[in-house]
């Protein structure tokens, strides 16, 4: 019984971002890149599955550079996951091309009982590609899980809506699960786990090797750019009425909102 979690590296939320001179992305140089959080919550829940269910096999599997996106795959061998694939691709490589690649990679290697994912990633925020992989699979999926049981046949999901309901959804196995924070709480990796992941040799896939054509990509990005420095912050000073005065004044003949 093949578990699969998709994962994706992304750039630590306290990294310093620089845009290409070309406007087409971010500078790769010089970032801390980190396992999406929302994937950490998918690889626990699988790996609690695996320990539920002798037998079963939880694979680590990511699209990107391969001299920096093994690290998280590693990082998931440490957690508790067997085994881990890496898909070379490149740094621009769209929602709809990494989903078909993973999910012709899942298929190829003999398809899964189960696809975890995280619910999005926090670089470019899509929500996206879980979706497209479970497409491409054929199979059921339901995102912003917080809540999970599985047996052999079905699986059974409670999920997040807004206005702070919850949505029960039971699909039929295989399907994909794309995790929520509160799903579980990820453990940390072991010492033991960390030496045997550096140890463990990562499958190493080519994109060029999927067929999937370049003129399969739909999006293509341009036009970035860094969000305009805050304004400095004005201190008031004075007693307390002085200061409703000079708060007054800023926002009717500055902020003009009065």
């Amino acid at each position: 019984m093949k578990i699969f979690v998709c994962l994706k590296q992304v750039p630590d939320t306290e990294t310093k971002i620089k845009i290409l001179p070309d406007q087409s992305g971010i500078d790769p140089a010089g970032i801390k890149w980190v396992m999406n959080p929302y994937d950490e919550h998918a690889v626990e829940e699988a790996i609690k599955f695996k320990e539920k269910n002798p037998g079963a096999q939880v694979w680590a599997i990511t699209s990107g550079p391969k001299a920096r996106a093994v690290e998280s795959l590693r990082t998931a061998l440490a957690m508790g996951a067997d085994e881990a694939i890496v898909i070379n691709s490149p740094e621009s490589l769209d929602a709809y091309s990494t989903a078909k690649a993973l999910a012709n990679v899942i298929t190829s290697e003999g398809g899964a009982h189960l696809v975890f994912t995280g619910k999005l990633s926090i670089d470019s925020n899509q929500s996206s590609v879980p979706q497209m992989v479970a497409e491409f699979m054929s199979i059921p999926h339901t995102s912003v899980v917080s809540k999970f049981e599985s047996s052999a046949e079905n699986t059974t999901v409670e999920r997040d809506v807004e206005g702070g309901a919850k949505e029960v959804v039971q699909m039929i196995n295989p399907s994909l699960v794309a995790a929520n924070k509160g799903l579980n709480m990820p453990r940390y990796a072991s010492l033991p786990g960390i030496m045997k992941a550096k140890k463990k040799v990562i499958k190493e896939i080519e994109f060029s090797s999927l067929g999937i054509a370049g003129g399969e990509q739909k999006v293509k990005y341009s036009g970035f750019a860094l969000p305009p420095e805050k304004p400095a912050v004005k201190l008031l000073t004075g007693d307390a009425a002085s200061q409703v005065s000079q708060l007054i004044s800023c926002l009717r003949d500055e902020a003009k909102v009065l």
